[in-house]
């Protein structure tokens, strides 16, 4: 199998809040990160592109990557969508509904954080990026119940549509975390696809339900990221769920069970 790395970026800026600043890169970084995919000779393509290879459509070119980036932090308009521009990149923008700015009542991220508006997503919307939903309240689905798992899938599409006034069709789980019953409700509400973590390359056989990509973070050193360019570094999926994940989501149902909080973020 072809390794297709699908870079994960969250933030990009110089200042992050200390509670997005993990998963932060430095708008000088993202730039660089640019260069060294397109001197890899890797082409970026869209997502669509992928999942049509992925079910059984178009192959990709010899050589793939694809953007995406989660949550709709309000960098992405200001200073990541001007670099995509400049180099002609297409990418995917993942948005929690209820975190875009203006909707604190029901906003899942820390007070002040700097996120789109309404406003500014349909002007990302019509500059050609694609939107994609990422849950209204960024919950942890795979330990949810199935009712909540319903509400956050379907009303997420729901409610970007009725902003985009187009179909929203690409869906990614809030922490890169899914199981079967949950995939089964994403498919269920119409997305077609969605993308985890999983920390690997994806590929032409990887699950268009379960797109494993590789998280770009604060820690996330220039070799590092040269090696995924160059489809080095990380296993291919599709593979197997392994033990530790399975025991990890036990341990994090244990705790929803128990109302004991739980911080991350993807």
């Amino acid at each position: 199998m072809t390794a297709v790395p699908v870079f994960l970026y969250h933030s990009v800026a110089d200042d992050p809040p200390s509670w997005i600043a993990p998963f932060t890169v430095s708008p000088r970084t993202f730039a660089e990160h640019l260069g060294l995919i397109a001197d890899s000779g890797l082409t970026v393509v869209p997502l669509r592109s992928l999942v049509a290879a992925q079910r059984g459509g178009p192959p990709l070119p010899a050589r793939a990557a694809v953007l995406t980036f989660d949550d709709g932090f309000a960098d992405f308009r200001s200073t990541v969508l001007p670099l995509l521009v400049r180099w002609g990149l297409p990418a995917t923008l993942y948005v929690t509904s209820g975190g875009l700015r203006g909707d604190a009542a029901r906003g899942p991220f820390p007070p002040g954080s700097r996120m789109l508006s309404r406003g500014q997503l349909g002007e990302v919307d019509a500059l050609g990026v694609e939107i994609g939903g990422h849950t209204v309240t960024h919950p942890q689905l795979d330990v949810l119940p199935d009712r909540r798992v319903r509400q956050e899938v379907a009303g997420c599409g729901r409610e970007l549509e009725d902003l985009l006034g187009h179909p929203v069709t690409s869906f990614a789980y809030p922490h890169g975390y899914s199981r079967p019953a949950v995939r089964a409700r994403v498919r269920e509400a119409g997305w077609t696809s969605a993308a985890a973590v999983r920390d690997a390359f994806s590929s032409a056989a990887d699950d268009p339900l379960r797109i494993a990509r590789l998280m770009v973070r604060a820690d996330t050193d220039r070799e590092r990221f040269r090696q995924w360019t160059r489809g080095a570094g990380a296993p291919v999926a599709p593979f197997p769920e392994g033990v530790r994940t399975r025991g990890w989501r036990a341990y994090r149902r244990a705790r929803e069970r128990l109302n004991v909080p739980y911080v991350a973020l993807s």
